[in-house]
């Protein structure tokens, strides 16, 4: 199939005249436009500007500025300092050969590096997990295609030896990741590893504080982005933290198997349960039972809590805190029995604590849609957010066993993850995260 691709999805169109774009070279044609100038940057760094100003003809997925942005400092800091792996990102962006968007058909395409990007014509046009959104800007030796987001190739990590390390390593934080580390640090300590490690599950909140300003754990467990202000902290204390997004989680809203009148709910009715404003099951939906309704939630240590909060409250805590009779606890096993207790209980926390009781509580659908590994992974669940550990370059060079376990958890976390009885309830994380991941792994222990 194929398909052509147009300004509706020209979200940061360049003004590009017809007879210039076909006069000027690629290279000439980024240089002069300000979308572009971190790009043009890059390939000056690493040397490419003759080769993509020769006769060609390319094809290049152009990433903007923007798109840059969006990647932690430190790898672009580590892509500068490596001409090499520069160089491999970035003819990872260009094809050979002219390839308009009438041309573009799904499928893997081989880049000038070697490795192949997956093109979908599904929902507008993508490079991998990068949205085409300006088509087709001719030059005199090939075509521009924008992208917003930069497009990675394979790495390898290194060889892990959990044999070859000792010592200990403390982790802290999120009770949601907490399933999920602790089954790693099992993991590593049955391959060999004769140190100690202690995980922590006390909210993403207080892990950040032990992590930031305690300085006294190695790896902070967090079920959100780290706050600038948390930054701050770390940074006050010669850190600089760095995230790897290890699972996504479809967060689950969940009630007993014995509540069978709840089948769907839309943010705006869960705003009105979880801030009390619907006291009864009736006050949400007139057939439903004329029953108070029980409160569960996270407490506010919690980053399933400051999720929650963001995603149906705009960021103010003041509805769900005083919501009338609302029960908070850190620990979501507490969550998941208050849950069960009462046909007209219901709460909210990771979907793997779902998956472990799915005999006895129901998921409910949020705005008519399920959570589960497609839609969780897809974005379509309304409530799907990433999981996240942290740890710092400094903290890495100076403890090899912490540097070899998260080399270990990165490496090996997807294979646990999943509905199987015998995996973590989250959802794999894909080919791009798990590529970023990989580069800001070597970008955080390279010298």
């Amino acid at each position: 199939m194929k398909i052509r691709l147009f300004g509706a999805i020209a979200a940061l169109a360049i003004a590009v005249s017809a007879p210039m774009a076909q006069t000027q070279n690629i290279v000439e044609i980024a240089v002069g436009n300000e979308d572009f100038t971190t790009l043009v940057s890059l390939v000056q760094a690493a040397g490419l500007v003759d080769a993509l100003a020769g006769e060609g003809p390319f094809t290049v997925f152009a990433p903007t500025n923007d798109a840059f942005a969006k990647l932690p400092q430190v790898a672009v800091d580590f892509l500068l300092a490596n001409p090499d792996v520069l160089t491999q990102v970035l003819t990872y962006h260009v094809v050979p050969g002219k390839v308009m968007s009438s041309d573009l058909a799904e499928g893997e395409v081989t880049t000038l590096q070697g490795q192949t990007v997956d093109v979908s014509l599904s929902m507008g046009a993508k490079i991998n997990d990068a949205m085409v959104v300006t088509a087709d800007i001719e030059a005199s030796n090939g075509v521009i295609h924008v992208i917003d987001t930069v497009i990675l190739p394979a790495f390898d990590l290194p060889e892990v030896d959990p044999l070859a390390v000792s010592d200990n390593i403390i982790a802290a934080g999120s009770s949601t990741v907490f399933p999920l580390t602790e089954r790693m640090a099992d993991l590593f300590k049955q391959d060999g590893f004769g140190g100690t490690i202690t995980v922590d599950s006390i909210g993403t909140g207080a892990g950040f504080e032990r992590f930031c300003v305690n300085a006294e754990t190695d790896i902070s467990n967090a079920s959100r982005p780290i706050r600038a202000s948390e930054v701050d902290a770390c940074r006050a204390n010669g850190i600089e933290p760095v995230g790897f997004f290890v699972a996504i989680d479809a967060l689950a809203i969940a009630v007993s198997r014995e509540n069978t009148f709840v089948d769907n709910l839309t943010k705006e009715q869960l705003a009105d349960i979880f801030s009390g404003k619907a006291a009864k099951w009736s006050d949400v939906n007139p057939s439903w039972p004329a029953e108070n309704i029980r409160l569960f939630s996270p407490g506010s240590d919690s980053g399933t809590y400051d999720y929650f909060v963001e995603a149906i409250f705009n960021r103010d805590a003041a509805p769900i805190q005083n919501a009338p009779g609302i029960q908070f606890s850190e620990d979501d096993n507490v969550l998941v029995a208050g849950v069960e207790g009462s046909p007209f209980a219901i709460g909210y926390f990771g979907y793997a604590y779902y998956q472990a009781d799915i005999d006895r509580m129901r998921a409910i659908p949020i705005n008519g849609v399920e959570p589960n590994e497609q839609t969780g992974a897809s974005g379509e669940y309304p409530l799907a957010r990433p999981l996240l550990i942290y740890t710092a370059p400094s903290i890495l060079a100076a403890k090899p066993q912490v540097a070899a376990f998260v080399n270990y958890y990165l490496t090996n976390a997807n294979e646990q993850l999943g509905a199987d009885p015998n995996q973590i309830g989250y959802i794999p994380t894909n080919k791009y995260v798990q590529r970023l991941n990989t580069v800001l792994f070597l970008a955080s222990t390279s010298e």
